[in-house]
């Protein structure tokens, strides 16, 4: 290994803890991928910068799919929780209150709009 490497390596260490963060310039990050690359593998997170401002991450196969397995969850919550709030919205109670809201005149929306805002506080 050269000196510069080797002044690399000593500079910055392969974190031995699993999820630990590093730091690497986006030169650094060219010339020393293998070491990068392992430390992501490792579970860690690698952030690679330009002119000292973060632009990439390096992170596992296995966190990226816990990342984009989270996202899709939650979307399939909120579907969950929309289908649900639609469900209760079709009964006859929900049917006659909209019935109601559609014929009322502007005046009465206008009372119940006040109505409801006092309520909420």
């Amino acid at each position: 290994m050269s000196a510069r490497r080797n002044a690399l390596a000593a500079a910055r260490p392969v974190p031995e803890t699993p999820g630990a963060s590093a730091r690497f310039t986006a030169t650094e990050a060219k010339n020393e991928f293998a070491r990068a690359l392992e430390m992501a593998l490792q579970g860690g997170t690698v952030v690679i910068t330009k002119h000292d401002a973060p632009k990439a991450i390096l992170i596992s196969m296995d966190e990226f799919k816990k990342l984009t397995h989270a996202a899709e969850f939650r979307l399939n919550t909120l579907s969950d929780e929309f289908d649900a709030m639609l469900d209760r919205m079709q009964g006859p109670k929900a049917r006659a209150a909209m019935q109601s809201a559609f014929s009322a005149s502007p005046k009465e929306l206008g009372k119940a709009a006040v109505s409801a805002a006092r309520k909420r506080g």
